[in-house]
């Protein structure tokens, strides 16, 4: 028996949510493509772990200033693909388990570097999307993908020979 949020009719409201939310990601990826650069950002965020009240937590300015800096060149690539490609895979709904896990992770990075924006809200739906992750992906991509995909791998009875395989 389905739960009330794999209905659907309720199913109409997490595709709505997924949507906009990956309107959301794909706009603020696309304003970065070419001219983006996270060293200001990145030093401004280490700054803030100092003083009496600190923004961000002294080991997470560490991880941005002995890793993300060092790395700045990738980091100014994987930020704007990553939030375009996690805007589309919510938008078109393919793939959309990975892209909430990659939209919340983000959103949880930009939050632990002491920038609120819009994190907390988009970091919120992303959660409850998560939870609703049938529900969520039942008018998208992932309806007819992940399936076929299933049955494809119980065809070739990949599903037995793992099962049997824990066995001995």
């Amino acid at each position: 028996m389905k739960k009330w949020y794999e209905h659907r009719v309720v199913a109409i409201v997490w595709a709505a949510l997924r949507i906009w939310l990956g309107i959301q990601w794909l706009e603020a990826g696309w304003h970065k493509l070419g001219a983006f650069d996270a060293a200001g950002f990145l030093h401004g965020a280490i700054e803030k772990a100092g003083g009496d009240f600190p923004a961000v937590q002294g080991w997470y300015a560490g991880f941005l200033e002995t890793v993300a800096l060092p790395n700045i060149k990738i980091i100014n690539i994987l930020i704007p693909w990553g939030e375009i490609l996690v805007g589309v895979g919510l938008i078109v709904g393919a793939l959309t388990l990975p892209a909430l896990i990659a939209g919340a992770f983000m959103n949880l990075n930009f939050l632990m570097a002491g920038t609120v924006s819009t994190n907390p809200i988009l970091l919120t739906a992303a959660i409850i999307l998560l939870f609703v992750i049938k529900g969520t992906a039942y008018y998208g991509v992932d309806r007819f993908l992940v399936p076929a995909t299933i049955n494809n791998f119980k065809d070739k009875g990949i599903f037995k020979k793992m099962r049997g395989a824990a066995i001995h």
